[in-house]
C-alpha cells in the first residue's frame, strides 16, 4: 500500500511494531487533530492581534519564521515518526502564525476573502470525507500512484520556485491572473483535495492494523498538512478570481 502524502508514508505498515500501549484509533487521531487545531488557532489569533496593531514588520517576521520552522519540523516528523507527539504541536503553532500572517495581508487587500477561503476549505474537507466514507472515491493503488506523482511534481515546482525567488527571479505563476494560472491553481487545489482521501485511508488502515497510539499524532499531523495546503491554494485561487 502506498500513500501519496509524503507525510503519511505507508512504509510504516511494512514494519513490525510491538504494541505495548493503547493502539491507534480513528477517534484518537481526530482528538489529536483537534488539539493541533487549537494550538494553530492560538498562534493565528496572536499574529492577527499584532496585525491589528499595525505591527506589520513583526507579522512578516512571523510569516517567514513560521514557514521555516514549519518546514523543518515537517521534515523531521516525516522521517522520525516517533517525534510526532512532540513536534506536531510546534508545527501547528508555527504554521498557524505563518498562515495567519499571510491571511491578514490577503484580507487587508481583499476584505472577506479569508472567511470565503476557510468556508470553502471546510466544505471540500467535508465532501472528501463523505466521498471516502461512502466509497464513491476509493484509495486504490492506481489512484495513489497518480496522486503521488502529481504531488511530488507540485512539490518540486514549489521548491524550484522558492530557490529562484531567493535570487530575486520572478515567477510569473505566483502573480499572474491569466486563465492558464487559474487553471493550474485549480488543478493543484484538486490534487490537494484528493490527498485527503489517502490521508483518511491511512488513518483508517492504521487503526485497523493497528499501529501504536503514537501514530494518532502522526496521522493528525499529516492531515493538518494537507488541510493547510488546500486552504492556501483556495486562498490563492480566490485572490486571482477577484483580481480579474
Amino acid at each position: 500500500m502506498r500513500s501519496s502524502n509524503p507525510i503519511l508514508r505507508d512504509s510504516v505498515y511494512e514494519n513490525t511494531y510491538a504494541i505495548t500501549e493503547r493502539p491507534m484509533t480513528v477517534a484518537g487521531t481526530m482528538n489529536k487533530l483537534l488539539i493541533l487545531t487549537v494550538v494553530m488557532l492560538l498562534a493565528a489569533a496572536a499574529v492577527y492581534y499584532q496585525f491589528s496593531l499595525h505591527h506589520f514588520d513583526f507579522v512578516m517576521l512571523m510569516v517567514k519564521g513560521g514557514a521555516i520552522v514549519g518546514l523543518i519540523t515537517a521534515i523531521i516528523i516525516a522521517f522520525k515518526t516517533n517525534t510526532a507527539p512532540y513536534l506536531s504541536p510546534v508545527y501547528a503553532f508555527a504554521q498557524g502564525a505563518a498562515i495567519s500572517g499571510i491571511s491578514c495581508f490577503f484580507e487587508s487587500a481583499m476584505p472577506g476573502i479569508v472567511i470565503q477561503a476557510m468556508s470553502l476549505t471546510f466544505i471540500v474537507v467535508l465532501a472528501m470525507g463523505i466521498l471516502f466514507r461512502t466509497g464513491l472515491v476509493k484509495a486504490t493503488e492506481r489512484f495513489k500512484a497518480v496522486i503521488l506523482t502529481a504531488t511530488f511534481a507540485i512539490a518540486i515546482f514549489y521548491i524550484i520556485s522558492l530557490v529562484l525567488m531567493l535570487f530575486n527571479v520572478n515567477i510569473p505563476y505566483f502573480t499572474s491572473t491569466s486563465p492558464l494560472a487559474i487553471g493550474i491553481n485549480i488543478a493543484i487545489a484538486i490534487i490537494a483535495a484528493l490527498n485527503l482521501i489517502i490521508d483518511f485511508d491511512f488513518i483508517e488502515k492504521g487503526a485497523r492494523t493497528p499501529l501504536p497510539s503514537v501514530f494518532e499524532w502522526y496521522g493528525a499531523f499529516g492531515l493538518l498538512v494537507t488541510i493547510l495546503w488546500l486552504y492556501i491554494e483556495i486562498l490563492r485561487l480566490l485572490s486571482r478570481l477577484r483580481n480579474r
